[in-house]
């Protein structure tokens, strides 16, 4: 079976589930899955796993991310972006210079506790959050610890009644840009919602040189040991290891870093055979890779 991680540029206005299943055509495989989904008015890096690399993802989807991003200020829309309709203006757009823009923008560099988009996937009760609010339900989302890394201010275009932002955003999985959009409209005090959005990486992984889900072929695929060695601390096992841990045999583990899964490669092959976790002297296998 083919396995492996493909790097996907999402075009606009296919959803992820849509890239997946161009996938799923293009490799004629159907176990095929990503990390991290794309709204359809987004488009970049959208990672992939194929056969076994599905396995992977569990040590994907909580990387970094960066994106380029549009922020209109002037308005706040229902959904924090250009796809939702528009909320009372309010607030002097004079008042945003470049330095009152630049002094809110920081605000939220670091850690910060942010609430999601009220159109989100996140679940409530079951439900996602988005379906309730298109009901016409009041939807309450708790605010979650996330990290932005940092926040650079580009070219900013003055339009009639908005003012739009050019951002580069490096943070934590789980960050919500049109919400960081909303915030910061919010914080001086004339609204804002995103426009526009790009994701540019995803941990050490670039959308330059990325595919377009119908142009796979097995060849566009990164090799597991490739990607386990870029995600994961590394550990050498020998043949004998190698077979232990292909027979799910635990082995001797007392050199190994403890409390951190890694990527188990042969010494011999290259392959990844496994990723492991040293516990108590001897390993224990998070994800096994069949020969």
């Amino acid at each position: 079976m083919i396995s492996g991680i493909a790097l996907v540029d999402k075009q606009l206005g296919v959803s992820s589930h849509d890239v997946v299943s161009q996938a799923r055509k293009a490799l004629n495989l159907k176990k095929i899955g990503h990390a991290g989904t794309l709204d359809p008015a987004a488009s970049g890096l959208l990672v992939l796993g194929v056969g076994a690399g599905t396995r992977l993802l569990t040590y994907l989807v909580g990387a970094d991310k960066t994106y380029r991003a549009t922020l209109r200020l002037g308005y706040s829309t229902t959904t924090d972006d250009a796809e939702g309709e528009t909320l009372e203006r309010s607030g002097d757009l004079s008042a945003c210079t470049v330095e009152a823009v630049r002094v809110a923008a920081q605000s939220f560099v670091g850690e910060i506790d942010q609430v999601p988009s009220t159109y989100s996937a996140i679940k409530v009760d079951g439900k996602r959050a988005y379906d309730l609010a298109r009901q016409g339900q009041e939807v309450e989302l708790r605010s979650r610890r996330v990290t932005l890394h940092s926040l650079t201010l580009g070219e900013m275009t003055h339009g009639d009644g908005w003012i739009d932002l050019e951002m580069a955003v490096n943070c934590s999985s789980g960050t919500y840009i049109r919400a960081l959009a909303r915030d910061i409209g919010r914080a001086l005090g004339v609204g804002g919602h995103l426009v526009a959005l790009r994701r540019e990486t995803v941990g050490p992984f670039s959308v330059e040189g990325a595919h377009r889900a119908s142009d796979l072929v097995e060849d566009s695929l990164l090799g597991l040991a490739d990607v386990a060695a870029q995600i994961l601390p590394v550990v050498s096992v020998n043949e004998g290891e190698t077979e232990d841990l292909r027979q799910g045999r635990a082995v001797d583990t007392t050199s190994w870093p403890v409390d951190t899964p890694l990527a188990a490669l042969s010494k011999t092959t290259g392959d990844l055979v496994a990723v492991v976790q040293a516990t108590a002297g001897k390993s224990r296998i998070l994800m096994g890779v069949a020969r």
